[in-house]
C-alpha cells in the first residue's frame, strides 16, 4: 500500500512532509482549507488552499486503505456508568462508557 501512496504523490512540487502535514491538519482538526493555507504560510510554506484540497482528495482515500488494517474492532456491547461527584463545590453527573 505504501507503493500506492508513492504513486499518488509522485510528480508533486512540494515535499512529502508538507503534503502530509496539510492533509493531516485538514482531516484531523476542524480547519478549513484556507486556515490550513494560512497556518502553512506562517511557517514559511506558501501553498494555495485549492492545492491542499486536491491533495486531500487524492491522498485521504489511500491513507484510509492503509490504516484500515490497523483499526481495532469495537465490540457490540457497551456499558454505561454514571456517578454523582462534587466539582468546585457543586454536584455534577459524571458519565463514562466502557
Amino acid at each position: 500500500m505504501i507503493d500506492a501512496l508513492r504513486t499518488v504523490i509522485k510528480r508533486q512540487h512540494y515535499p512529502l512532509e508538507v503534503m502530509m502535514t496539510c492533509v493531516r491538519w485538514y482531516a484531523a482538526y476542524p480547519l478549513s482549507l484556507r486556515h490550513v493555507e494560512e497556518m502553512m504560510a506562517e511557517r514559511g510554506v506558501f501553498v494555495d488552499h485549492s492545492t491542499v484540497s486536491r491533495w486531500a482528495i487524492r491522498i485521504l482515500p489511500v491513507l484510509e486503505k492503509i490504516f484500515r488494517k490497523y483499526k481495532r474492532p469495537v465490540g457490540g456491547s457497551w456499558r454505561m456508568d454514571e456517578t454523582y461527584v462534587k466539582v468546585n463545590g457543586k454536584w455534577k453527573y459524571l458519565y463514562r462508557a466502557v
